[in-house]
């Protein structure tokens, strides 16, 4: 239990020297905003995913089986829009790749610009989910979270993927005392699944009460704040905004 906590306060505080820096808060912050859009994805936009691309293989082939509940045409429009951004963030993350600090601020700037985007158009359309918003939002959620995933990627922090969590769950349980195993960073993995937990449920709940598009004001005030750190913490060259080796 003492390591436990010690790493999850090491996570959510890390020391000086730590060797990702203020890196790993900001990647909790970023799967707290995977959890609110797939809300916002599943429970208003047709039962799609924009972010758990898994969960959209799976609904594709439920759909094509025939599942009246599913679209074939969405899952396939979401996992085209996400390959994308995650091209468009392989090609961010060549460019930055001697800086994570600047990678994860720029890369989240323009999340915010596409989140932005998605918040005009569900204003717009005044809490009406017609085909055109439907389709147009799963592409700007898409493409940020294809994004965010393959910077995420590029960052290289441990158990901070921001987006999957099934390697994080085997990992607490296949790395645990019990199995034989060092059970490494098991506060951090924690976390990352706390923060997956506590987006969707607190977007679930905005969803029930509240329209969709303050759901999605929440993912862009949380991404504004995010690329702002990023942006004041990385104008140093510290150890932590090289790659990791």
């Amino acid at each position: 239990m003492y390591k436990l906590l010690t790493d999850a306060a090491r996570t959510l505080v890390p020391p000086k020297g730590d060797r990702h820096g203020p890196l790993p808060p900001l990647m909790l912050t970023l799967t707290v905003v995977t959890g609110l859009v797939d809300a916002v994805s599943y429970l208003s936009l047709g039962h799609v995913f924009v972010a758990n691309m898994t969960g959209n293989v799976v609904f594709l082939g439920f759909a094509l089986a025939g599942a009246r509940t599913l679209s074939a045409s969405a899952s396939v429009v979401s996992m085209t829009a996400f390959l994308a951004g995650a091209l468009a963030g392989g090609r961010f993350g060549t460019r930055f790749a001697a800086h994570r600090g600047r990678l994860l601020a720029t890369a989240t700037a323009l999340q915010a610009v596409l989140v932005a985007a998605a918040v005009i158009t569900a204003a717009a359309s005044d809490g009406r989910i017609t085909t055109t918003v439907q389709y147009t939002l799963i592409v700007l959620l898409g493409l940020a979270m294809g994004m965010q995933n393959a910077v995420a990627r590029r960052l290289g922090v441990p158990d901070l993927t921001t987006t999957v969590l099934t390697l994080t769950l085997t990992g607490l349980a296949a790395d645990s005392t019990p199995a034989g195993g060092p059970a490494p960073r098991p506060g951090r993995r924690i976390l990352s699944v706390l923060a997956m937990f506590l987006g969707a449920l607190g977007g679930g709940l905005l969803l029930l009460h509240a329209e969709f598009t303050l759901t999605l004001g929440l993912v862009l005030l949380l991404l504004v704040v995010t690329s702002a750190a990023a942006h004041r913490l990385s104008a140093s060259d510290a150890d932590w905004t090289r790659p990791p080796a």
